[in-house]
């Protein structure tokens, strides 16, 4: 897929997340024990072949930038093609309202038309999946497609509130295109991932832009429903939507399943992220751990269960952890009981401290709080 250019979309809600996304882009949350939720999405373009990529960030992306650097880690540091951050041209919040992404994509047409790549692959960082986008690319060509939506069929009693849902035809052709339906008329959830050609997609997005247009699916996708051949292209494995602080703590929560664990890092490639040289997990002579994520660089005097820890985590003697996440560098002191709990980067929980969350509802504590 050398002839395909990526585009990672970060013009997305993270109002549903603010209590992660304070002073970090939701691209940089932190994911799985080690990883940043964008590191999926990149992963999956590199392994499919694609050495393009340019990231249309929004605000708040020094952590973003830190993280990924030249991406080297991603095999994105060229002399020709790469990695590319593609900054706004104005504030897409506005009196905090959300305005759209169609500026973006305008403001950096001339990176997106000065590519050697024929196609665009268009995608978000929410979505954690690992898949290889090849079989896409051929459905697209195979169908002679302007656009290619790739979604999730659901069987479930999944809530579907904002979210695009797709109704097709028996081969794969877009009859309708909703947002937010009051009524369940299909299953078919858009994954926010979209092939089209580079030509089209530029004057898709001057046209859009001519008009007054906001909203790349409500102003370009569903506008043009009628008039251009777009396909829905099932995609049949695991995918985490991670849409609000419950769906963040069930999918991380998933992955303390064997098999959940293998089909999102190991069933389509690799998924890489930034290297940090850390001494492994330090265990102490009263350490108790049991079905456990643990990163780099933590050292354990406590019990923990059934919980994520990123790298760097203190967990003192006598401290107890159960069902809960826990990112890097924070502090567990003595005897401590942590339950249902997702701890931000720094958090520093003193001797004592009893805190307790639900299942449905985790307690988020901030970035940096001592407690």
């Amino acid at each position: 897929m050398q002839n395909v250019m990526g585009i990672i979309n970060l013009n997305e809600d993270q109002e549903f997340l603010a209590e992660l996304t304070k002073g970090r882009p939701l691209a940089a949350v932190p994911f799985g024990g080690r990883y940043r939720m964008i590191d999926f999405i990149l992963s999956n373009m590199v392994n499919s072949g694609i050495q393009n990529v340019g990231i249309l960030v929004q605000e708040k992306y020094r952590a973003l930038m830190d993280h990924l650097r030249s991406g080297k880690e991603w095999d994105l540091a060229r002399k020709r093609d790469g990695l590319f951050i593609l900054p706004p041209g104005q504030p897409q919040y506005l009196a905090g309202f959300y305005r759209g992404n169609i500026d973006n994509f305008y403001n950096n047409l001339d990176y997106i038309e000065s590519s050697r790549q024929k196609y665009v692959l268009i995608a978000g960082s929410h979505i954690i999946c690992n898949l290889n986008y090849r079989k896409l690319f051929k459905f697209h060509q195979e169908m002679c497609a302007d656009i290619t939506v790739m979604y999730k069929e659901y069987h479930g009693t999944e809530d579907f509130m904002k979210h695009a849902i797709l109704e097709c035809q028996n081969d794969g052709r877009l009859d309708n295109l909703v947002i937010n339906p009051s009524e369940t008329l299909s299953r078919k959830v858009s994954m926010e991932m979209y092939l089209i050609e580079k030509g089209l997609l530029v004057r898709l997005i001057k046209e859009c832009q001519a008009r007054g247009g906001l909203d790349f699916v409500k102003d370009i996708l569903i506008r043009n429903i009628d008039k251009l051949r777009m396909y829905g292209y099932s995609y049949k494995g695991y995918v985490a939507r991670v849409d609000c602080v419950k769906s963040y703590y069930r999918h991380n929560m998933e992955l303390l399943k064997p098999e959940k664990w293998e089909e999102l890092f190991l069933k389509s490639g690799l998924v890489y992220t930034k290297v940090k040289d850390e001494a492994p997990v330090k265990y102490k002579e009263n350490a108790k751990v049991s079905n456990t994520i643990l990163g780099n660089g933590s050292i354990i005097a406590g019990c923990v269960e059934n919980s994520i820890l990123f790298r760097g985590v203190t967990v003192h003697k006598g401290a107890y952890i159960k069902d809960s996440i826990i990112m890097q560098k924070c502090e567990i002191g003595e005897n401590a009981i942590l339950e249902n709990i997702i701890c931000d980067k720094n958090v520093s929980i003193t001797q004592g401290k009893w805190l307790k969350g639900e299942t449905n509802y985790p307690l988020v504590i901030e970035k940096g709080t001592v407690i």
